[in-house]
């Protein structure tokens, strides 16, 4: 229906690739879900509207939403880059609030490198942090990294912004996009007016990736005349929450040789593993190239991390970065360029970077409370998504894999034949409906698996176990019985 509003810009003349961008992890359900804590917080629960007296926010891996406790010594650094002045109370900071010495030293080596965080830094980010991040890259993976390879970034989705925007150039440039993916990436495509060409993951196979399918998926497109260039892996996976084995990482970094396609691997999930080891991709392609000489050393790949994730949850800093790996020297340049039109990334999430990569090691002070505390949250995500993973499979029609990592489940859902007329009757899809009904009944917040991309005659849902407690997980329980009751 064509707009009347009588303003210069109406819905009808915004830019169309807006709004066919779809994110399902902040759409109508974490709408909702907001406006019910906002009531909640106005105080009227006594009026007895809503059935629950809290909302569980389990749409998004945002840990301290959820009550995951900042690291004290990240804290610590990141007060006194922001309030230098604190340096002046030394044996205050040390005597009465609990700083140990090698915090004021991080932070006056920090102030010493950056200046100010208040300041602009280059354009990739400030060289001692990238100096840390390639010392971080060699010990993790056993090969040499490279500063001048490194880019800060606000976060990993900043450089998935900037990689695809380099790597896209019309409607015809494509990228092969794990389904399910986390909707950053399809969102991204159609804003660039790109083509998305999805591939599924195995369910069967703990959410692993396929060589037939990969391939099955790039020929089609292919066919259809479009410019396959890159492909996405997401590892430990987000929503799936499947970590890769080496032979599916080797299989893929081989297509893409065959292909010539860009990896971009995004890897910001690399500490939440439970089950196995995380493997980087570039560990694995150095490894490879050093098995045959040769064979690998034009296969481009960018790889990405951030500070939202994992134990230090930092998702309101935005701090990130990627690394490039075999790209040409020019087209590096021309990421330099688009990351420098957007000045550079905010500094103290560099900073937070760099402690991430480079924490307290043994023997200094602040290192006995760093792993306390780091191992701690680690165990409790572990704890809860198995507890988690416990409850799904007391439910009828729930099937869900073991957690192998990052911060979520994705199971699937079997719904009877009554529930998927109501929510035609609805407008909605079977996973829409019942996640709308499980929100209204508990106050949980989860995402919908046609949010996600799912197979087609199939759905899931997606859930971190993130929130603390084991309340909410009872809560779902009993939902989903008497859903089940209503609708069978």
């Amino acid at each position: 229906m064509a707009s009347n509003s009588g303003r210069r810009l109406n819905i009808d003349n915004i830019n169309p690739h807006v709004k066919a961008a779809e994110y399902a992890v902040r759409g109508e359900l974490a709408v909702k879900s907001e406006e019910y804590r906002a009531y909640l917080r106005s105080g009227l629960t006594d009026q007895g509207v809503l059935p629950f007296s809290q909302v569980i926010s389990a749409n998004i891996g945002n840990p301290q939403q959820l009550d995951q406790k900042p690291i004290t010594f990240f804290r610590q650094v990141l007060s006194i880059l922001e309030n230098p002045a604190l340096l002046e109370k030394g044996d205050v900071l040390v005597n009465q609030l609990g700083y140990q010495s090698d915090v004021i030293e991080r932070a006056e080596r920090l102030l010493k490198d950056v200046g100010s965080v208040g300041a602009y830094s280059a354009s990739n980010g400030v060289p001692s942090i990238r100096q840390s991040v390639a010392d971080f890259l060699e010990r993790r993976d056993g090969f040499p990294a490279s500063p001048s390879d490194i880019y800060l970034s606000a976060g990993a989705s900043s450089g998935v912004n900037t990689l695809l925007h380099v790597i896209c150039a019309d409607e015809k440039s494509g990228i092969l996009v794990p389904i399910p993916q986390y909707p950053l990436y399809t969102a991204s495509l159609t804003l660039l007016n790109a083509t998305c060409v999805p591939y599924l993951l195995d369910e069967a196979k703990n959410w692993g990736t396929d060589f037939e399918v990969i391939k099955a998926s790039y020929e089609k497109a292919k066919a259809d005349g479009i410019d396959v260039r890159a492909i996405v892996v997401i590892n430990p996976g987000n929503p799936t929450g499947a970590s890769l084995p080496e032979e599916d990482i080797r299989a893929v970094i081989e297509f893409a040789r065959q292909e010539r396609l860009v990896i971009l691997a995004d890897e910001v999930y690399q500490t939440n593993v439970f089950i196995g080891e995380f493997i980087s991709f570039k560990r694995m392609l150095r490894q490879m190239q050093k098995e045959k000489a040769g064979l690998y050393d034009t296969v481009e790949l960018a790889s990405l991390q951030s500070v939202s994730k994992g134990m230090v949850g930092e998702c309101g800093h935005r701090g990130g970065y990627f690394e490039l790996v075999n790209f040409d020297p020019q087209v590096q340049a021309e990421i330099y360029k688009f990351v420098s039109i957007m000045l550079c990334a905010p500094v103290i999430g560099q900073c937070l970077v760099e402690l991430m990569v480079n924490p307290p090691k043994a023997g200094e002070p602040s290192h006995a409370l760093y792993k306390k505390e780091y191992d701690s949250i680690f165990d409790g995500l572990r704890v809860r998504a198995n507890a988690l993973h416990k409850a799904f499979e007391q439910m009828e029609g729930v099937e869900c894999g073991a957690p192998q990592g990052s911060m979520y489940l994705f199971p699937t859902i079997n719904l009877p034949a009554k529930a998927a007329e109501a929510a035609a009757a609805e407008g909605r899809t079977p996973d829409e409906f019942y996640c709308m009904r499980l929100l209204e009944a508990t106050g949980v917040c989860v995402v919908p698996g046609s949010g996600f991309g799912q197979k087609e005659g199939t759905l899931h849902f997606r859930t971190t176990f993130l929130a603390p407690g084991t309340e909410w997980v009872g809560n779902i329980v009993k939902f989903h019985k008497e859903f089940m009751d209503k609708y069978r």
